[in-house]
């Protein structure tokens, strides 16, 4: 802990003494900037890392952010303590350290970054480096990067350094660099067409080309099959991505391609089939109305910079999903997780090689007084997601009775499986019915295929469930929004589940009210009706002041997954006392 404070204190004092010379130089200032988070909860917890060893069910999340700014430089460090995390974050999150420090200097068409890197290119089918606190996920390249834009419509980014796994840096070694255990490396490059062209910016036209190459360094290990062959595993493993864009008044459109070169890995049984991916979108939108429309076919895209590794951590690339992110309670109790491509075993046979995914959706909102609209107007959503598998054929086996070292399988591009993974269909209906007063109503029919998703599922004491069985489920939610005066709003939820698989079904209620655009006090109550009868109730306030916003509360959660686009991690039941605080600077 304290190696830790001298190391933030050390480089504050370093950019202090540096950052006065570079903005006497400039004739800008200099700017102090900084961000302190702490999650914490005490109470009973299913499964928590640490909780023996910390003498106590607490468990806590702690993050400061600091960053100094002139005109032309820019650096920061972010301090993680993470020593008993809490319930949900995989066992190598556990720790403390400086897992971000960077220094970025700009000038003119030229920028470049020491230390740690964020970035995406493209839609990240090949390289994404990004952070998500509440899912665990950050996955940035400590390393540098450098941006040109020599030329108006040209950008171009290089890159490369060792992915962030955890705390496999610690205080020992934050400022250096090991690559011992894999490094990544890749560039960017984007050209807009229509800036050099007067007749397309005249018109409205806007066209944007990419292409980028991503390259991972992994050592040589010993794998095995069998005691008589070794696997030949390759040290470098490339990947590309080519794009097109075109924007015209409302009009979107978006084809995406990117092929992965053979990633003998864990997550797909050491097979050498190259991966790929294609997408293409199509969206329109005006004042009133939008669609969008989309297809995915992806296989074997699993990328890490370990190949050995597993869990959430360690991916250089996102996949993302086109199931819809939902907010309320119960259409979010079946959430969806991207299938990067992985190995049947025994234990899971129906694991997914890739997928098929579509997504479509329209909006529309009918004018103020019209015989729909009312004196208000009204909103409809209507939102449709079917993801199933990819047709895929087991090559034959080799020498070794398994295979590994075989190309895995064959799959045409256009085939497709018989098994449903994910289908989600749901109409949204919004309107203000007076001044003071609002609506929401949505109906939702869900599939849900959990031996696909989550691996081999609980067996719930349910009649009629069974493991393996496909979730069908409708749901039900009302909401109601009263705001009588501009310091005080109140919110209501109603909602309801019915599904005769896994544990039945399920209803859920919350009230909250907020005064003075300072404090909220929330109630609710999540039910199961059929299989465990149990409640798992929230009670919650929090306030703000200023850049200050703490939040107690105390309740039941319940066993689950945590997803965001597409990417998911398991969080265990727990009960007890929650508090949570955030400051800006």
């Amino acid at each position: 802990m304290i190696k830790l404070i001298k190391s933030v204190i050390g480089i504050l004092f370093v950019g202090l003494l540096m950052f006065p010379a570079v903005a006497k130089a400039d004739g800008g200032g200099v700017t102090l900037k900084g961000n302190f988070q702490t999650d914490a909860l005490v109470g009973q917890i299913d499964s928590v890392i640490g909780a023996n060893e910390y003498n106590g069910p607490f468990v806590s999340n702690s993050y400061l952010d600091l960053s100094l700014a002139s005109q032309y430089v820019t650096a920061g460090a972010r301090l993680e303590l993470l020593h008993c995390p809490l319930p949900g974050f995989e066992d190598a999150f556990a720790g403390g350290g400086l897992p971000n420090v960077y220094v970025t200097g700009k000038y003119k068409w030229f920028e470049a970054t020491v230390g740690n890197v964020y970035d995406q290119f493209g839609s990240g089918f090949i390289f994404r480096a990004y952070e998500d606190r509440p899912l665990g996920v950050d996955n940035s390249l400590r390393g540098a990067r450098i941006v040109l834009t020599p030329y108006k419509g040209i950008r171009l980014k290089a890159l490369g350094g060792m992915q962030r796994k955890y705390f496999n840096y610690g205080m020992d070694n934050a400022f250096g660099f090991d690559y011992s255990q894999g490094a990544v490396m890749g560039a960017d490059l984007e050209l807009n067409i229509n800036e050099w062209s007067k007749a397309m910016q005249d018109g409205g036209y806007n066209l944007l080309l990419g292409a980028s190459y991503v390259s991972k360094y992994d050592p040589e290990e010993l794998i095995q099959p069998s005691p008589m062959y070794k696997l030949n595993l390759p040290q470098f493993v490339g990947a590309g991505d080519v794009r097109v864009r075109f924007q015209k008044g409302g009009w979107n459109a978006l084809v995406e391609y990117a092929y992965k070169a053979n990633d003998p890995s864990a997550d797909n049984g050491y097979i050498y089939k190259p991966g790929q991916v294609a997408m293409v979108s199509l969206a329109y939108s005006q004042r009133g109305m939008s669609f969008i429309v989309q297809a995915k076919r992806s296989e074997n895209m699993s990328f890490r910079s370990d190949r050995t590794g597993s869990g959430i951590g360690g991916f250089i690339n996102h996949m993302p999903a086109f199931s819809m992110t939902h907010t309320y309670a119960l259409a979010a109790m079946y959430p969806y997780a991207t299938q990067y491509g992985t190995a049947p075993t025994e234990s899971n046979p129906h694991a997914a090689r890739g997928e098929w995914a579509f997504q479509a959706e329209a909006r529309y909102t009918f004018k103020r007084k019209t015989p729909m609209g009312g004196k208000y107007g009204t909103s409809f959503r209507l939102n449709g997601t079917y993801i199933r598998g990819i047709k895929a054929d087991p090559v034959a086996v080799n020498a070794t009775g398994t295979l590994q070292g075989t190309n895995g399988y064959t799959s045409p591009f256009f085939g497709m499986s018989d098994e449903t993974y994910y289908l989600d269909v749901h109409l949204e209906f919004a309107k203000k019915i007076t001044k003071t007063f609002s609506m929401t109503a949505l109906y939702m029919f869900q599939q849900y295929n959990q031996t696909v998703v989550q691996g081999e599922p609980e067996i719930h004491d349910f009649k009629g469930a069974k493991p393996g069985d496909i979730v069908n489920s409708h749901i039900a939610i009302a909401e109601l929004k009263y705001k009588p005066s501009k310091n005080i709003g109140m919110r209501g939820e109603l909602q309801y589940l019915f599904t005769r698989q896994d544990r039945g079904q399920w209803v859920y209620a919350l009230y909250e009210i907020s005064l003075f655009q300072q404090a909220m006090i929330e109630v609710s109550d999540l039910y199961n009706i059929d299989a465990t009868k149990q409640h798992y109730y929230k009670v919650a306030a929090s306030y703000n002041w200023g850049t200050h916003r703490v939040q107690l509360s105390y309740g039941r959660t319940r066993a689950g997954y945590n997803c965001s686009g597409g990417v998911c991690r398991y969080v265990p039941a727990s009960k007890g006392l929650a508090l949570s605080y955030s400051v800006s600077f």
